[in-house]
């Protein structure tokens, strides 16, 4: 039975990385997928990981119709084994119910990877419906570190080299889009330097100032190996 499958996580965890080593497996067995990413770090129609792999994907626009797209591929003779869906946070609560459809009805694995919450800590509305329906979901193993050492939980957008918890709740970063008008980055961090507004940046600035005692900055001290 196929299963609709939610690999989540933060950022720098390795989801695309992930998704691209399923990717080479099931084809190494014979099998035939789709790709499907939405707003990859490395451009349009794109799925990447920070560790420099890539391979093309067909780009989830808003008016994409995910189901329509299998369908049409299968009726054209076409062969649909799995399919693998990065960045899903970035998807419709629609789109997510179309690929619960195509893992119920035509028997497809789905394999969904994306991020679980923004950056002011509420879920993206793609997230929050895999959640809702997906058959399994797993938390990848693989920690982020903020900038303290611990695991980190929460991600951060930093504009300009502040922190920022207000705007859009979709701002593409970490792009060689040279139009941007700011500098728009993202940091994972822990939870406490989430909450206290102090990305890596603001740590530098804050260790070099005499106002900040030494507790207000380790605030969140690693603990000690064993």
């Amino acid at each position: 039975m196929a299963e609709l499958s939610f690999f989540a996580g933060t950022m720098d965890c390795g989801k695309s990385t992930l998704a691209l080593q399923m990717d080479h497996n099931h084809r190494a067995r014979g099998q035939v997928g789709i790709i499907f990413t939405r707003l990859d770090r490395s451009g349009e129609a794109v799925l990447s990981s920070r560790l420099g792999l890539e391979t093309p994907a067909v780009e989830v626009g808003q008016d994409l119709d995910l189901w329509e797209t299998v369908v049409a591929q299968l009726t054209a003779g076409g062969r649909v084994d799995y399919l693998i869906c990065d960045e899903s946070q970035f998807y419709s609560p629609e789109q997510i119910e179309q690929l619960a459809r195509i893992v119920d009805e035509l028997d497809i694995e789905v394999f969904a990877f994306g991020i679980t919450s923004d950056f002011r800590t509420e879920l993206f509305p793609g997230s929050r419906r895999l959640i809702e329906l997906a058959d399994r979901t797993q938390v990848l193993q693989v920690s982020a570190l903020c900038w303290c050492g611990r695991r980190a939980t929460h991600n951060a957008r930093v504009v300009d080299g502040i922190m920022v918890v207000e705007g859009e709740q979709v701002v593409v970063g970490d792009t060689a889009d040279a139009t941007h008008e700011a500098e728009v980055e993202y940091e994972v961090l822990c939870r406490r330097h989430h909450m206290r507004r102090m990305n890596s940046r603001a740590a530098q600035a804050a260790a070099l100032s005499a106002d900040v005692l030494p507790f207000d900055l380790d605030a969140c001290p690693v603990p000690p190996a064993g």
